[in-house]
């Protein structure tokens, strides 16, 4: 079975972890243990429980949180708000990940170790189990195989709660808001079993750090209070969605993790009709009622003056839908208001016909899902052909909200086929006959295709609202398959789920969603995508991060336009931000094409094989360097200051707009006390992979070593941090590439792929000087320019854009150069470029990974690397 593999050195992740772990700079690595007591049979016994402590002040702490947010690019709390803290992460960039190896961090740092994770769902709840199960051997080889356990709560089983308080190892319990937001709950109830005492105090003893997974979900009075009880440390607070943002700390927008590549690119594949005006069309959106009136809120298909429009009105009973349509014929018969049914929310027609809300009368609603099962199919087939020599294993995801569309029963209870699986097996009949599907997949019509779903106790299919005891047992069936549908020799492919379930799906290879509803989706946007906007994985279980590989189509009922601003106005709302123009219409995508015998050209051919060398290195660098710079840079830190109290004092006032606060005095006090010295030459050693011996020569040299002190914790964390800077500096400074034999990049990965186009792109006008013959993707101005450049001038002879898999290996990760071209005057020069702007600032992993490509190349012969702004630069 596949294994997924997991990226522990992914940038956007650790500083979010890191964010989280600095709100407790200055807490000392310290054990929390504490006496449990309880009342046995005959008298009070007594055993030692384990639970978290903190040390430093609130007022210590919100300096940490001021530091975070002004690093962080967030607007600065000037108090805090509770002991809880937010990070805003967007579906699909591994929240889960990043606060499951939290919980190693704060271990690993301060010793915390019991854990609880709130989440407000069935759906969510497996979810987690799923990442705790796939990440457990990941986490255990990164953080020496530390003894760790994990749970799920169940209320027939509350004993394991006593281990939850005694046991020495990390406890992570993962637990429903539901099962301990209300006083009934059996948690909250004195038990036999524990000596008469309430479950939940075996949780409040321990001090837990709470992890509130979507805390939107959470946010009633009775679920806030529910979390209060449980006596928390702090509350980590995890969401793409937050409703109410305290003290954030890390923020991961949608804007920037699309714009990072962190997710997948989205495409819609809009399904709309057009002079659809024909039949009698109703459709109610809702009903409701005032003191005086019952009223009903109808769409129909209106006369005005230029022509017939689909509006909505408000309807009261006796109204004539022939009248309000502009008195169309079609409407002549049967359509006036009989009963409007707030209660069982329905409407009556004069004709006999009830319309439910949500329901419609008339129009192409079948038309429109048969030709959005079609298009799916279609986009299926074309990204299987794609992708399938990647080792990418292509799914389509089909949401539906009744199940008897795809499968219903006889009356001997036999199962038959809905309109929906028949409609699908006519699309996939269709296109694996065609060329050039036909050898595609081998694999039955019946077996590429089955549906997720609630079952009754015969095992039957039903319709569920995703909250359920049943839907329970799907949730899990769910994740238990996650792996199997990623194999590539797993038939099934094309999978049919109710809408009530969608929360539970999160497989990264969902390339087509398409939601299937009787009439438009009033499920919002990110809601719809949210399902398939995680990076694929290839059948090694690892990430892909290619952009034009990700890319998730979206099979709509609507007009683009109409997704793409519901869509825009949604991630505003909740985020703040603007998503506008970044979600690509299918239409507008092309494909990339190489110019037919490119590599045949000679001046391809001349500095392809100048450039397509692999090199391995090695890096040197003298310790009495690395001691030196790294005393100058730890006597240069600044003073390490002891932990603080910091008092103020506030007059309330009241307003027109509430109660304010002003600040009338405050005060600073130093806390003199003595702290537990860790193993300093083991934790440095730990962090920076130096000998014992080297760490003390440094610390002794710096003259700080009495900072200790002070303020252990923060001053280790700066001495770390200092070795570090220099240690990465030195080492990129003392780098030396050496060519691998006769070992280089395969032509055979000259592969078309498409791309969509925009601003950025740049249209090919001579390809006879590059290797492409229509576009090439760009992804910045200055690479723009200077692709105008490089075609227009004669003394360049050939230039190309490198593909995304040239990649040179540093000890910071790989890097793709820019640009490889041919200038020539008196004579020929072969350059490799990076475009970088004149003024722009590059972070110091960029410079590094610059300086390591220019190492690479010189040991490349008649190879030339230069970074430059424009391509007068190379002359």
């Amino acid at each position: 079975m596949m294994i997924l593999r997991f990226d522990p050195n992914q940038s956007f992740q650790l500083d979010a972890i890191k964010s989280v772990v600095e709100i407790f700079e200055g807490q000392s690595l310290e054990k929390g243990d504490f006496e449990l007591s309880f009342l046995g049979q005959m008298d009070i016994q007594s055993q030692m429980g384990v639970g978290n402590k903190l040390e430093i002040t609130e007022a210590q702490i919100l300096e940490n949180l001021k530091k975070i947010q002004k690093h962080n690019g967030l607007l600065e709390s000037q108090q805090l708000d509770g002991m809880h803290f937010s990070v805003e992460m967007e579906t699909g960039t591994g929240k889960t990940y990043v606060y499951l190896r939290t919980i190693y961090e704060l271990n690993k740092l301060y010793g915390f170790k019991k854990f609880v994770i709130v989440v407000p769902s069935i759906a969510i709840r497996e979810g987690v189990l799923k990442n705790l199960e796939i990440t457990h051997d990941h986490f255990q080889n990164l953080y020496g195989n530390i003894p760790l356990n994990f749970d799920v709560y169940d209320s027939r089983r509350v004993s394991r709660l006593r281990s939850f308080a005694i046991n020495d190892a990390i406890q992570i319990m993962v637990i429903n808001i539901d099962s301990f937001a209300k006083d009934q709950n059996i948690i909250n109830r004195p038990n036999d079993k524990l000596t008469g005492q309430r479950p939940i105090e075996f949780i409040q003893c321990t001090n837990p750090i709470v992890i509130v997974d979507e805390p939107q979900n959470m946010e009633t009075e009775i679920r806030q209070q529910a979390i209060e009880n449980l006596n928390y440390l702090c509350t980590l607070r995890f969401s793409a969605t937050h409703i109410k943002r305290y003290n954030m700390i890390y923020s991961l927008n949608p804007v920037q993790a699309y714009d990072m590549g962190l997710v997948k690119q989205i495409e819609v594949d809009s399904v709309v009709t057009k002079n659809d005006f024909n039949e009698a069309y109703v459709c109610l959106k809702k009903v409701y009622s005032t003191r005086t009136r019952t009223s009903a809120k109808v769409e129909i298909d209106i006369e005005t003056g230029k022509g017939v429009k689909r509006k909505t009105v408000t309807l009261n009973v006796g109204d004539d839908l022939y009248e309000l349509s502009g008195r169309r014929d079609i409407y002549r018969n049967g359509y006036i208001i009989n009963a409007i049914d707030v209660e069982y929310q329905f409407i009556s027609l004069s004709g006999g016909q009830d319309v439910t809300v949500g329901d419609s009368l008339g129009g192409l609603t079948d038309e429109i899902m048969k030709v959005q099962i079609d298009k799916t199919v279609q986009e299926h087939f074309s990204k299987e052909l794609r992708l399938r020599d990647k080792g990418l294993k292509v799914l389509s995801l089909f949401f539906i909200d009744r199940v008897a569309n795809y499968r219903s029963y006889d009356e001997n209870g036999n199962p038959v086929k809905g309109k929906f699986a028949q409609w699908f097996e006519e699309a996939y009949q269709k296109y694996i006959n065609k060329e050039p599907y036909r050898q595609l997949i081998t694999d039955s019509v019946d077996q590429v295709h089955n549906g997720y779903f609630s079952q009754d106790r015969k095992g039957n299919w039903k319709d569920t609202g995703g909250i359920s005891q049943a839907d329970n047992d799907t949730y899990k069936l769910i994740m238990k398959d996650k792996e199997r549908l990623l194999d590539i020799n797993e038939p099934l492919r094309f999978i049919f789920s109710h809408s009530a379930l969608r929360e539970g799906w999160d497989n990264p290879n969902v390339f087509q969603i398409c939601t299937l509803n009787e009439t438009r989706s009033d499920l919002k946007k990110r809601q719809e995508i949210g399902r398939g906007m995680r990076l694929a994985v290839d059948q090694q279980g690892n990430r892909v991060f290619e952009k034009d590989i990700n890319l998730l189509t979206v099979v709509a009922n609507e007009s683009y336009e109409d997704f793409a601003r519901q869509l825009q106005k949604e991630i505003e709302d909740d985020c703040g931000v603007s998503f506008a123009g970044r979600t690509k219409n299918k239409n507008k995508r092309v494909k990339i094409k190489y110019r037919k015998g490119f590599e045949l050209d000679d001046n391809f051919k001349a500095i392809w094989d100048r450039i397509n060398h692999n090199t391995t290195y090695r890096v040197e660098y003298r310790t009495t360097d690395l001691i030196r710079d790294a005393v100058k840079e730890i006597k240069d830190l600044p003073e390490v200051r002891r932990a603080l109290i910091h008092v103020y004092r506030s007059q309330l006032e009241f307003d027109k707009a509430g109660i304010v606060t002003g600040e009338k005095a405050s005060a600073i006090t130093e806390m003199n006390r003595l702290f537990n010295i860790p193993d300093i030459l083991g934790f440095v050693q730990q962090r920076t992979g130096l000998t014992r011996t080297t760490i003390f020569e440094i610390l002794k040299q710096s003259e700080r070593i009495n900072d200790i002190l002070i303020n252990p914790q923060l001053f280790l964390d700066n001495v770390v941090s200092a070795i570090n800077k220099v240690l990465n500096r030195l080492m990129i400074d003392g780098i030396k590439y050496e060519k691998i034999g006769s070992i280089a990049y395969e032509m055979r990965r000259f592969d078309e792929f498409d791309i969509h186009i925009n601003d950025l792109t740049f249209k090919i006008k001579n390809p006879d000087k590059t290797i492409y013959s229509n576009f090439i993707p760009l992804d910045s101005t200055v690479e723009n320019k200077f692709a105008v450049e490089c075609e227009k001038r004669e003394d360049i002879l050939f230039y190309m854009k490198l593909p995304y898999w040239f990649k040179i290996k540093t000890p910071i990760g790989s890097y793709n150069p820019d640009w490889a071209l041919i200038k020539k005057n008196e004579k020929t020069v072969y350059f490799v470029a990076e475009t970088k702007g004149k003024d722009q600032e590059l972070r110091p992993s960029e410079e590094y990974k610059i300086k390591c490509g220019k190492a690479h190349f010189n040991e490349l012969e008649e190879v030339t690397f230069r970074q430059v702004a424009r391509l007068s630069d190379l002359d």
